[in-house]
């Protein structure tokens, strides 16, 4: 089956996070990248430092409040997935992918909000087997968008 994967990244601060994500979205032939919220948006030297040319190729639009692009993506028959540790969440390895993925990551701290969570189909997180409790944004999106594009659930 092919997958079709949108990343939606709401929030982020850092804009080397951001060229990270332009990255994995050329990696991971992502359709699309939704930057939203207070997110940056290149053209911007930090973001392009680590895009690497990415941000240059990969279709990304901006939204300031995500919610009405999450619902049309929904209408449209996109699965809303959060990346987030939450009481609701399944492990990563443990999610079997739609034809059609919207992954959304979140702040580098406060990660997706509560808001956000309620309009996702599905919410997944990333056992962490160590002592930290996180990982940055750019390396969870790049570990959920393997598991998304290359799911050995196939």
């Amino acid at each position: 089956m092919r997958r079709n994967v949108i990343l939606l990244a709401h929030n982020i601060r850092s804009l080397w996070n951001i060229g990270a994500l332009f990255r994995s979205c050329d990696c991971f032939a992502v359709e699309k990248l939704i930057l939203s919220g207070y997110t940056a948006t290149p053209p911007r030297r930090e973001i392009a430092k680590t895009a690497l040319g990415a941000d240059e190729w990969i279709p990304w639009e901006h939204c300031t409040d995500p919610k009405d692009v999450i619902l049309s993506l929904s209408k449209d028959g996109w699965r809303i997935v959060g990346l987030e540790q939450s009481e609701r969440s399944i492990a990563l390895e443990d999610y079997l992918p739609q034809e059609k993925t919207c992954l959304i990551v979140g702040h580098e701290v406060l990660g997706v909000s509560e808001e956000i969570l309620k309009l996702c189909d599905d919410v997944v997180h990333i056992p962490m087997l160590g002592k930290k409790k996180s990982l940055n944004v750019s390396v969870a999106a790049g570990i959920a968008l393997q598991h998304l594009r290359l799911s050995i659930h196939d």
